[in-house]
Formats: structure tokens, sequence, C-alpha cells
């Protein structure tokens, strides 16, 4: 049974991947009206450069995880969720494939709820702890209240237009307002912040396998959203700078919360909201062009920001399938119990690393090449648009500012997970993993690789995505940059030297090479405790980010010349979710608890209400009846 899973999982995602590949770079579309109704609605389906390019990503992933998971989560080892978690990743698969192609509105909020629960589920898979249980709820929670707002959305358009069906509509300027429905219904799901709360605990806790398709594909399908419904219908005039605004705060504040943590994987869940935050400045900015006339550098905000989608899938997932593979070697997410992992693990080392400086956008890989132009796009706009000139400046050195902080978050990551001595027993017994675990994660790096050296073979699928979005669009959109080309050969040459300072540096260390402990500072018995922990490593600049990060700090400071124990733990919190959500549900539940008081069982008190109401309804009569 699970090798047939296995085996019709990866086929399916197979032929997926040959579909949208055939959209995207074919250039054709494709729809399907059904005959019969489903839920009182005619099926129909569209499947045009917008929903191939997820529907791509879904692919890979998805294939990728099934492989994955058949050795990080079997039926050996996992006995009474191993059958259910195959069961509810195909129900998550199809249900995001659902979603990505059906055009009725109806059918839309269907498939969304189902991959809602498949998701619920999948995060809760070990929920004999407890921890997990809360971070399901917590995500059922989040979830909902965003499906409320898409059906209000749904309704209110389906009410104008007649029909739960979706397609452009931009003429219908009355239905602008509707876009704040939409923006946080799907902003939600992406994890944009402030609207973030449930992410970091979901991806925490969810099997390794389920938090890469979490990162790399669910939490898109929020952003597929926003780019689906920005480009179909009219949006308010300051939409563009609200969803710049919204990326450049989830970029920045993204990844210094990540530089706050201790949990490997709540680390790279914190990734995400930055990640998300650079798709969002493309394609804030892109509405913005739209608005100004700003075609040129629109469209490469927008191309940028689409192809991150792509990229930020590749390398998060690979970097959640390497936490994986620590997590699954030593039993441990705690960065400060780790360290010395690339002796024992050096499959998983030498991976994690190349998707550490994909995400910190470093060339030759696959993240410096969408950010880049990203970063064109947001230089042309300045230089060609007086009025908007600062705030685009101003948004490409944030972005700068987000790239240099994630690099220093992944040197912490990578020094104190993989480098120097173990810190704990767990380490001890740490072996690699095996090549149901290897060959999805290099998979992935070959794509950041790919991307990386030759963007200009990929570039028809974005150009394809971008006239989908916008069709007056679509010729320019097919011209490669002159950049791309550069940055090609550019590439081309970088990864050409790296790889011969590598091999020579490989031939003089096979010769013979002499080990030793690192400076020491002097003691003459250092220890694996003398070593940077991965609090320790960050704490300069988290203290930048104080104001934000409130920091709860526990010390036992030394009191005497030879003491005896010391102490000194430093915990970063949810600041939104514990100091404005659970404050403010706190106050509705003491609200409701006064409230309740009311039900008595009391006639007289009930008659007195009745009277009250009644007399407040007519005084308010009266008052609009005044001339």
């Amino acid at each position: 049974m699970p090798r047939f899973w296995l085996v019709s999982t990866v086929l399916g995602a197979v032929a997926a991947l040959a579909t949208a590949g055939s959209v995207l770079f074919q250039g054709a579309e494709w729809e399907w009206r059904s005959s019969f109704l489903v839920g009182g609605e005619f099926l129909y389906l569209r499947l045009d450069g917008v929903s191939a390019l997820f529907l791509a990503l879904l692919a890979v992933l998805g294939g990728a995880g099934a492989v994955y998971a058949s050795e990080y989560w079997p039926d050996k080892a996992h006995p009474r969720s191993a059958t259910a978690g195959r069961a509810w990743w195909n129900v998550m698969l199809a249900s995001l494939a659902f979603v990505l192609v059906t055009s009725n509105g109806l059918h839309f909020l269907l498939a969304w709820e189902a991959f809602t629960f498949a998701g619920y589920f999948l995060i809760t898979l070990d929920r004999h702890r407890r921890e997990v249980r809360a971070a399901g709820w917590l995500y059922l929670a989040a979830s909902h209240a965003g499906t409320v707002c898409l059906f209000a959305f749904f309704a209110a358009v389906a009410s104008h237009n007649g029909s739960w069906e979706l397609g452009p509509m931009r003429e219908h300027t009355d239905l602008a307002p509707f876009f704040w429905l939409a923006l946080f219904g799907f902003g939600l799901k992406s994890g944009m912040f402030p609207l973030h709360i449930w992410l970091p605990s979901a991806h925490a806790s969810a099997p390794s396998h389920v938090s890469a398709l979490f990162s790399g594909v669910t939490i898109k399908i929020g952003i597929y959203g926003l780019v689906r419904f920005t480009g179909w219908m009219p949006v308010p005039d300051i939409a563009g700078w609200v969803i710049a605004a919204l990326g450049v705060a989830s970029a920045v504040l993204g990844v210094a919360f990540a530089l706050g943590q201790h949990d490997l994987k709540r680390l790279l869940a914190y990734h995400s909201v930055e990640n998300i935050g650079i798709i969002l400045i493309g394609l804030g900015f892109a509405v913005v062009a739209t608005a100004t006339d700003g075609g040129d550098w629109g469209r490469l905000a927008l191309a940028g920001g689409l192809l991150h989608i792509w990229n930020h899938g590749l390398f998060k997932a690979l970097l959640f399938l390497g936490a994986g593979s620590v997590l699954h070697a030593t039993g441990t997410r705690e960065m400060s119990r780790l360290g010395g992992l690339w002796r024992a693990m050096p499959w998983t080392a030498s991976l994690f690393a190349l998707g550490a400086a994909a995400i910190s956008g470093l060339p030759p890989l696959n993240g410096f090449v969408s950010e880049w132009l990203v970063y064109l796009g947001l230089f042309d706009g300045a230089i060609a648009r007086g009025p908007i000139a600062w705030p685009l400046v101003l948004a490409a050195i944030l972005l700068g500012v987000t790239g240099a902080l994630a690099l220093a978050c992944f040197i912490k990551v990578c020094g104190v997970v993989f480098l120097g001595a173990p810190r704990s027993r767990a380490v001890t017994h740490a072996h690699e993993s095996g090549l149901a675990m290897r060959a999805p994660m290099l998979v992935l790096a070959a794509g950041c690789v790919a991307i990386g050296l030759a963007p200009v073979v990929f570039w028809p699928a974005v150009a394809t995505a971008v006239g989908a979005w916008r069709p007056g669009w679509a010729d320019a959109a097919t011209i490669v940059p002159d950049s791309l080309f550069a940055l090609s050969w550019a590439h081309g040459v970088l990864a050409a030297v790296g790889l011969a300072a590598a091999t020579w540096l490989w031939q003089r260390t096979r010769r013979g090479l002499q080990r030793a402990v690192t400076w020491d500072c002097g003691y003459e018995m250092p220890s694996a405790t003398m070593q940077y922990t991965a609090g320790s490593f960050a704490g300069i600049i988290t203290g930048w980010f104080a104001w934000i990060l409130r920091p709860q700090r526990h010390a036992h400071c030394p009191v005497d010349v030879f003491p005896a124990a010391a102490h000194f733990e430093e915990h970063t919190p949810e600041t939104v979710l514990e100091h404005v959500v659970e404050p403010a549900g706190a106050a509705v539940m003491r609200l409701a608890t006064l409230v309740r008081r009311l039900q008595h069982g009391r006639l007289n008190a009930y008659l007195l209400y009745l009277i009250v109401g009644v007399a407040a309804l007519a005084a308010v009569v009266l008052l609009e009846d005044r001339p």
C-alpha cells in the first residue's frame, strides 16, 4: 500500500507538472465547463499562466515531499498516523490543485475549506504532544477567520455579477472596495505580518515534509489569491501601496523575529514571513505601476515577485527537509543542543548550506535572480517616476537590509548546527539520512542551481504569468531583459571559479590535514559549552529590534570568584500573538462573561430588558424624524 501510494502520487505530480509546463512555455490556456452541477453550480475550470505557475510548484514539492515522507514518516515508526498522513497528503494536493484551476467562487470556497482541514490533520499527525494540538487549533481558528472574509468577498462579487463564476472584471469599478476583504482573507493564509500569528507554531510542530509543503506551497495559495484578483478585478487606488508596505514590514520584521529564534524549524518559519514580504513588494509595486502607467518597471517588479514564488518554494522546502533530516538523526530542533553535524551528516549539511546561500540572496543561486529583478523594477521606477521615487528607493534600501539580516541569520544557523563541537549527547549518535530523504533534497538543490545559472531559460514561464496577470503587458514581457543575459554569464563565471577553488581546496586537504581546537582564549581545556549559542551569536542584532521582539531574559549571574553555577536564557515571544491577540481575546472573554450574567432565568428582568430596548429604539426613531 505505501509503495502504491508513493508511485501514484509521484505519477500524478509528474502529470500535473507536464500540464502546467505546457501552458507556461507554450502560452496556451485551457478551459473546461461541465454539463452537470456540483453544489448547485456548473464546474468551470481554467488553467492560465498565473495558475500554471503555482500548479507546477505544487507538483514538484508534492512529489518530492511524498518521496521524503516514505522514509521520514514510515509505518514502522508511526503505525497510528502514517496511513492517515498519506491520505491527508493527497487530499491536500488535490484540493490545492482544485483551488488553482477553478473559476467559480463557490467551488473555490469548498476547495479552500478542504485543504484547510487537510492542513489541520497534517499539522497534528503527532497529536499526542500538547504543543502540536495547540498549534493545530490556532491554525484552524486563524484559517476560518480568513475564510469568513473570503466568503463575504465571493458572495459580494457574486451578488454584483449575478453569478458565482469568476474571470476578468476590471470594468466593474464598483467591486474595488471588496478588495480589502480579499486582502485580509488571503493575507491571513499567506502569513504576511501581522497576520502571521498561526504560522510559526504550525510550521514548527508539523512533520518536516508537511512544513516544506506548507512553506513552499500552501502559504503561496494566499499569494495566488492576491495575484489572481488584483489581475482580474479593479482595486482601490491605495491598494498597491498597502500591499507594498505590508511586504516591506513582513520582510524586515520576519527576518528580525527569525534572528531571535533558538528552534531550527521555528526560525525557518519566520523566514517564510520574510520571503512572503519580498513577493508582496514585487506585487504591490506592480499594482502601483498599473495606476501610474509604469509598465516597464512594473513588469520587472512583478516578474521578480512571481519568480520568487518559485525560488522560495525550492530553497525553503530544501531547508525544511534538511531540518527534518537533522531532527530525524538527533531528535531535537533546539540549535543550542546541536553542533558538529557536518562530519556525521555531510550530505545534509552541504545541501542545507546551499539552501541557506540561496535564501540569503547570494549569487549564483536562484534567490539572487528574483531579488535582482525586484531591485531592477524599483530602481527603474525611481528613475522614471519622480513623485513615487522616494518610496521606491526606501523599499530597495529595506530590501537590502533584509538580505543582510538573512545572511547573518543563516551564518548563525550553519555555524551553530553544523560546525564546532557537539553540544549534547544527541549529536554523538547522529547519522546521515537515507536515499529516500536525500534524493528530494538533491532535486530541490538542483532547481536552485539551475534557475541561478540559467534564468533566461525560465523567463518564458515567468513572462507567460506576467501576461496572464496583465494582458497589456504580454507582448513586452516576452522580451528577455538584457540584464538577465548578463546575469547568466556572470553566474556561470562565478560558478566555474567557485568549482575550481573547491576542487583545489579538496585536493590540498586530502593530502593531510592537521586538526586542532579553535582559538581557546587562553583556556587550557576548552569544552563545547564555551562555544557561541544561538542566542549569543545574534544577540547584538536582536537588540536592535528589542522594541518589537520584546525578548524575555532569565539570568542567574555568577556572584563569587569561583561561582558554582550560572545560567542565562533568552526567549523571544510571538509579539503579535502574545501581546495583541491574546489580550484582546481575554478582554472579549471577560466581556462575554459579564454579558452571560444577564441570562439568569428571571422573567421580570427579561421584561425590563425588552422595555429598555423598545425605549431605545423609539428614541432613535424620534431623533431621525426631527427636522
